[in-house]
């Protein structure tokens, strides 16, 4: 029986490493096409390993057009963006789990009926709005975009709710009020939680296409998803360069990732615990 489970999580290990390769083998060809000549990006069989090596051109090329501007603002859109959402998220979730008010419950559901509201279906109002108001056409509008998250609070609320009431009745005893016990006594208590939202609120941010191509006309105003399609405009021949530039988006994600790994692994603990 032992040889057997022995051979079972063998086989399991070296299924899951065939799948995790076939997964990583798109990400792996995309760097390797981004480090070669032009002329070598298509060599049929491919050349995981360059034999010519084009790095330093290629990089250089691509940071010597607007994509540091780009860079930029996508830096700025989505700090900003996330740290807004982590907090409204936050007092959200707070609120609806441990402050008991009249219509709680009535008030939360429909703030998930929005969440079931597809993106698409609001972006004419939202266009009119902002247009009405005077935040279209600049990162602030942006910022205040992707602000709110229903997604974010109901995920923060189902680990808010987790938190013994003994610790808030301690609180309130000391003299302590909600947003001292939010800010003080909760919030550490589902930190893995909150940098868990906050690492999936960086990346759907950095990603967003949508949002910054119906809301920004102005160019020197782009984030990167329109930067590179920009790019992919003008050099859309070279793939070579487009991988490069490519290659440079993803570079943020991969070290956010990789410092809150932990806690993203904490975070889905917390709530295997609490399920």
């Amino acid at each position: 029986m032992d040889k057997f489970e022995k051979l079972k999580k063998t086989l399991l290990t070296l299924l899951m490493c065939v799948i995790g390769i076939l997964f990583m083998s798109p990400f792996i060809w995309m760097i390797s096409a981004s480090m070669k000549p032009e002329a070598d990006v298509f060599i049929y069989p491919i050349q995981w390993i360059p034999k010519h090596w084009h790095v330093i051109e290629n990089y250089k090329e691509v940071w010597s057009t607007n994509f540091p501007l780009y860079y930029w603002n996508s830096i700025k859109v989505t700090v900003c963006t996330t740290a807004l959402s982590v907090l409204l998220s936050s007092m959200a979730a707070y609120s609806f789990s441990k402050i008991k008010f009249r219509g709680r419950n009535v008030i939360f559901i429909l703030v998930l009926v929005i969440y079931m509201i597809p993106s698409q279906a609001i972006l004419v109002p939202q266009f009119l709005l902002f247009r009405w108001v005077g935040l279209f056409d600049s990162h602030f509008g942006l910022i205040l975009l992707g602000s709110f998250s229903v997604l974010g609070t109901f995920m923060l609320r189902q680990f808010y709710l987790g938190i013994h009431e003994e610790y808030m009745e301690s609180a309130r005893i000391d003299g302590a009020g909600h947003f001292r016990i939010f800010w003080s006594i909760c919030t550490p208590l589902v930190k893995p939680a909150i940098a868990t939202y906050a690492i999936l609120r960086f990346i759907w941010t950095w990603n967003d296409y949508q949002n910054p191509l119906i809301f920004l006309r102005t160019k020197t105003l782009f984030t990167l998803p329109l930067g590179i399609q920009s790019f992919a405009d003008l050099n859309g021949n070279f793939y070579s360069l487009i991988m490069a530039a490519s290659v440079s988006a993803i570079v943020p994600l991969l070290i956010i990732f990789i410092i809150g790994q932990k806690q993203v692994i904490e975070g889905i603990s917390m709530g295997g615990v609490k399920g």
